[in-house]
């Protein structure tokens, strides 16, 4: 027999984790969170060296649990909270294991690189639905993660702002996808020229246009990178192939992106640059609430501008692509060689024009495996990480 929820009792609030709570996606799902406190409870939170913020977010949320993967911080952390009834652990099982808690209900993975992919997949193994956010997963191990949600019938909620608009774009769709148009705003160097990408360095590269983000993420994005590791996310979200994969630079970032369907039409979501809006469908798919973000403002918009991007002058996109072909191992490849690169150039230890040709030169070094299994993706991972240390040493 069916119950009535009688009118003084409040609906369930969907219990969630956040894996990498103190980045920049992180701290703004607890945004999300806090303006729909009614619907949303944040019942994991986990960092990886921000203790502080940690704490200071658990006093506010007062999660079951919260894990800092540094182990040197537990300390730390375990005594700015000794006073509140929150579970403190840590380490990378740590992580892991929180997510298979019976009382979480979804699992916003929001960590930055590699280090994001164990959790996720025990989320999955556990039955908990992803809102995915860390791209990294799907670029190192599209195919076992899609057989690891076919297996555990898990869902994936796509957060970057480009997927989540390729998915608002198909749904309620029957018709087949003929071309995923994926816009890139081109990032602070799209007028550069050669010569003047030679004179980039770390502070101008964090300077992103149109998007507030991590480091990593906003130098990927400086790189073009990132679009690329967005391509290979792309086909394994959505079952794409990487030549009906397009990208478009689009400057001012209001087309988020689109889909041609067979008929030739386009479905494209816009919006104002805000990741707040992913991650608050994600959250609450296939219902859509009320928010208090900004809106486009129709009358200010004089005009929407697309080019083609020059692989010539930015490789990482043309590696992204030439990696998703190969196909096997050679993604994680790609990753694992960016990662480090990445840093080393935040670090003032590698030029800007120098993280291609090292990611390039990991790829033909590095072995490659043509079905890799998870223990293959883990080897390769450190492999080519070595590989790209070493390139970087050779400079």
């Amino acid at each position: 027999m069916a119950t009535t929820l009688h009118m003084n009792q409040e609906p369930r609030k969907k219990q969630i984790a956040i894996l990498g709570s103190t980045g920049s996606i992180g701290t703004q799902a607890l945004q999300v969170i806090a303006a729909h406190a009614d619907r949303f409870e944040a019942r994991i939170l986990t960092a990886n060296n921000r203790w502080e913020l940690l704490a200071e977010q658990a006093r506010t949320f007062h999660p079951a649990a919260v894990v800092i993967a540094n182990e040197t911080h537990y300390t730390a952390l375990r005594d700015a909270l000794a006073d509140l009834p929150i579970a403190v652990y840590a380490g990378a099982d740590a992580l892991c294991q929180v997510v298979e808690s019976a009382e979480v209900e979804m699992v916003l993975t929001a960590m930055v690189g590699f280090a994001g992919l164990p959790p996720t997949i025990a989320a999955i193994k556990a039955g908990k639905p992803i809102a995915l956010a860390n791209k990294e997963t799907m670029v190192v191990a599209g195919e076992l993660i899609n057989g690891l949600c076919r297996q555990h019938q898990v869902p994936i909620l796509p957060v970057d702002s480009e997927h989540s608009a390729i998915f608002q774009s198909i749904m309620g769709e029957v018709s087949s996808i003929e071309k995923i148009i994926l816009t890139a705003s081109g990032g602070p160097f799209r007028t550069f020229t050669h010569r003047l990408l030679e004179t980039v360095t770390p502070a101008m590269a964090l300077k992103h246009p149109n998007w507030d983000m991590g480091a990593k993420i906003t130098i990927d994005s400086a790189t073009m990178m990132n679009k690329g590791f967005e391509v290979i996310e792309a086909k394994w979200l959505f079952g794409v192939e990487a030549d009906r994969i397009q990208v478009v630079v689009h400057p001012q970032s209001v087309v988020h992106s689109a889909v041609q369907f067979a008929d030739g039409a386009v479905k494209a979501q816009l919006g104002v640059p805000d990741m707040r809006v992913p991650i608050q469908l994600a959250f609450s798919y296939p219902e859509r609430l009320h928010s208090d973000f900004d809106r486009l403002d129709w009358y200010t918009m004089h005009s929407l501008t697309f080019e083609r991007p020059d692989t010539e002058r930015f490789r990482c996109l043309a590696l992204a692509y030439e990696a998703l072909r190969q196909g096997g191992n050679m993604p994680c490849i790609v990753n694992a060689a960016n990662e480090i690169v990445n840093r080393a150039f935040l670090e003032g230890r590698c030029s800007f024009l120098a993280m291609p040709d090292i990611i390039a030169q990991t790829m033909q070094r590095a072995t490659f495996i043509q079905q890799p299994t998870y223990e293959d993706y883990l080897e390769t991972d450190q492999e080519a990480r070595r590989m790209a240390a070493e390139g970087l040493t050779a400079k």
